[in-house]
């Protein structure tokens, strides 16, 4: 019950003025208020969401994947602040600033490196995560143009994954709510098998099921010699496609297919990276190196939008000509924004000094022992874990055999059960899963743990 009537009936005022003027992403907005709750909030506060109505939401999901260190996080704050008295903004052609060059260096000292391979030595800045996907997809093709080898034309993309709502993204994106109505708009793309472990066969481990995968890409190799420029792929953990995780070998694999035949490895670390998964970055649980480096979402520690495209040298030596032609002529106005920046460069302050990698190991220890409590759930096919992340995938006998039909909407019936605990829970269809931001204590994470079982039970219930 809400102590303040005054506090409800202006959460409830702002309800209707929203919804008199926004149109909300990733939203049937006919179903705005009477099935979908909107939550006004008022402020951020740690792991905490603060409603207009003085409720208070655990973010289950770091706001869309995005928050590290816990919202208003104080020194992220000062540092933008610190910059806005500063510059806010300024072109990035012809011009330069210190926060896009110390961050860009700090990237680069710290992404995922291969014993063998040149590093990765560029950075180039875009707005958003499917801005930046759209920069690397641009880069692999145009190299090849500027080469001589303008066949190479296709880029190779995992089945079930996701890299942006652009049309590019889309182009290499497998997941049809979002694909299918743009399909006509869409360049082509060959999709190889996901090595998504849940698709194991009967008696096959997840890195039998990963090789079995990797084959297949071979395969796809073998069929387009010549033709393809990049794969791209999110490591170890396509996120939109429902949490689902593959073991490292494949990467591997991956990457030695890639020199093979000639052809860049794209990995989107857009979700996965700064710590997601239990490494800075997911690449280097394999060892393995891309050549194009996609990161955005916790990039900024969830306080501004940015993105990094991280290249080798060989990609930017490769536009370098006296023709504007054979240039990289692709550009955002807020590329390598000053604030954006200022708050990178604090977030990248937190994780050296409050070690926070170390920190979540003993985290995500607690959080698969939190979730193991929930895995002998009747209704509960399979629980997976990758670092900060847990996923919960729901069946109606508590096996993949036994899906909930689509219209019982047993994950939205989670979503909401949750939400009236004081939790967000924003499933992926009838998975659900914890990506708290790295600040979440103990009493926060029972509280995730509680308020999950009981969404279950609840959304199940006449499911």
């Amino acid at each position: 019950m809400l102590a303040d009537p005054a506090l409800a009936q202006s959460a409830a005022q702002w309800r209707d003025r929203d919804l008199a003027v926004l149109w909300h992403p990733c939203t049937q907005m006919r179903e705005h208020p009477d099935i979908l709750p909107l939550v006004p909030i008022e402020r951020g506060d740690g792991a905490w969401l603060v409603g207009r109505d003085g409720r208070r939401y655990l973010d289950g999901i770091s706001s869309w994947w995005t928050n590290l260190h816990g919202h208003a996080e104080p020194r992220i704050a000062e540092a933008i602040a610190r910059q806005a008295r500063s510059l806010e903004q300024v072109i990035l052609a012809g011009f330069s600033h210190a926060p896009a060059v110390k961050l860009a260096e700090r990237l680069l000292a710290i992404a995922p490196r291969q014993p063998g391979r040149a590093p990765l030595a560029k950075v180039f800045y875009a707005d958003n995560g499917s801005a930046g996907v759209e920069v690397a997809l641009k880069m692999a093709f145009h190299w090849f143009r500027n080469r001589g080898e303008p066949g190479r034309t296709k880029f190779v993309a995992l089945e079930n994954g996701y890299h942006g709502e652009t049309l590019g993204a889309l182009a290499v994106g497998d997941i049809p709510l979002y694909r299918r109505i743009y399909a006509p708009l869409l360049a082509e793309a060959l999709f190889a098998p996901s090595p998504d472990a849940y698709l194991a066969a009967p008696g096959e481990g997840a890195e039998q099921c990963a090789m079995r995968a990797a084959d297949a890409l071979a395969g796809l190799f073998d069929r387009h010699p010549g033709e393809v420029c990049a794969v791209i792929l999110e490591p170890r953990l396509q996120c939109a496609g429902g949490m689902r995780m593959h073991d490292p070998v494949y990467l591997r694999r991956v990457r030695e297919l890639c020199d093979a035949n000639g052809a860049f490895l794209i990995a989107d670390e857009i979700a996965t990276g700064f710590g997601r998964t239990g490494t800075m970055f997911a690449c280097e649980q394999a060892g393995i190196a891309p050549d194009l480096l996609c990161l955005s979402k916790g990039l900024t520690g969830g306080f501004l939008p940015l993105a990094a495209v991280l290249a080798t040298q060989t990609i930017y030596d490769g536009f370098l000509d006296d023709s504007r032609e054979r240039a990289f002529l692709h550009s955002h106005s807020y590329t390598g924004n000053p604030l954006a920046c200022a708050a990178a460069l604090a977030s990248l302050d937190i994780f050296e000094g409050d070690d926070v990698l170390a920190r979540n190991r003993g985290t995500a220890a607690r959080m698969s022992q939190l979730a193991a409590s929930l895995a002998s759930h009747r209704h509960v096919a399979d629980v997976r874990q990758a670092g900060m992340v847990v996923a919960f995938e729901l069946a109606r006998e508590g096996h993949r055999d036994t899906p909930f039909p689509p219209a019982a909407r047993v994950g939205l019936h989670a979503y909401r059960a949750a939400l009236e605990r004081g939790v967000l829970l924003r499933p992926l269809g009838d998975i659900l899963y914890w990506m708290p931001p790295y600040c979440v204590d103990e009493a926060q994470l029972q509280l995730l743990a509680e308020v999950t079982h009981a969404a279950i039970e609840e959304a199940t219930a006449c499911a």
